[in-house]
């Protein structure tokens, strides 16, 4: 990877979001490091509805083969595993955000990133907490170009992505539609070919959801640059 290029760090909020939202970037990324939040097992065994809908005998079982799953398939987009200590909300497990962030602020100023991508927070709870800890980090790593991406299959929720938008607007986080450019030359074919075999590895997310309930994260990705500019007279006046 050339030295001017892209050198992305994306964060997922749980193990398959930046593949099933990023695919098709991370194919055009080689070496790419995915960050994700929510990747520890609880303390203690439990079950819960999704890791039953996704095949699971508990907790543990889920988290074990989902680290698996992630493994497969970050290996076939080239890209770099970072996982952090947090458990995701249905294992009744609620860092602050404050924790959050500043674990990701470490996490990230130990790679060489130099584009940063995290989830617009749509519609999940976990992913509003890791929305609001990125943008907790935003103003102190301007030095980084920040992305936001839309969460596949969340965004399909009615008016989630208009009213994350006015949102970033009131903390005077300016968004622009844009794309990271490539760092490595290949098709478009061939890119939504290996976001497909990798959006596959996760069996047990795709079981839980359903035929037919995941067909979002094979349309378009979608992103937006943001950057901190000023805020309005309105978000400002005491």
């Amino acid at each position: 990877m050339s030295e001017t290029s892209p050198r992305l760090f994306i964060v997922s909020p749980h193990f398959d979001d930046a593949v099933f939202s990023c695919g098709a970037l991370l194919a055009a990324h080689p070496d790419a490091a995915v960050c994700t939040v929510f990747a520890a097992p609880p303390e203690h065994a439990m079950h819960t509805d999704w890791d039953e809908r996704s095949g699971f005998a508990d907790a543990h079982e889920a988290i074990h083969q989902r680290t698996l799953e992630d493994n497969l398939a970050l290996e076939v987009l080239d890209a770099i595993p970072l996982r952090m200590p947090f458990r995701d909300s249905q294992y009744a497990d609620s860092p602050s955000i404050s924790q959050m962030a500043a674990a990701l602020e470490e996490t990230i100023y130990r790679t060489t990133a130099n584009t940063l991508l995290m989830p617009l927070g749509l519609h999940h709870d976990d992913h509003a907490r890791v929305f609001e800890a990125c943008c907790e980090i935003l103003p102190r790593l301007t030095h980084l170009d920040w992305f936001g991406y839309e969460e596949a299959i969340h965004r399909r929720a009615p008016g989630a992505v208009q009213a994350r938008l006015a949102d970033l607007a009131q903390r005077g986080i300016v968004a622009t539609p844009a794309t990271p450019s490539a760092s490595h030359t290949i098709d478009m074919q061939r890119r939504a070919q290996l976001k497909r075999e990798a959006v596959n590895a996760y069996a047990s997310q795709l079981r839980a959801f359903g035929p037919g309930n995941y067909d979002d994260v094979f349309a378009t990705e979608r992103y937006w640059q943001l950057s901190v500019g000023r805020r309005s007279a309105k978000s400002t006046r005491k």
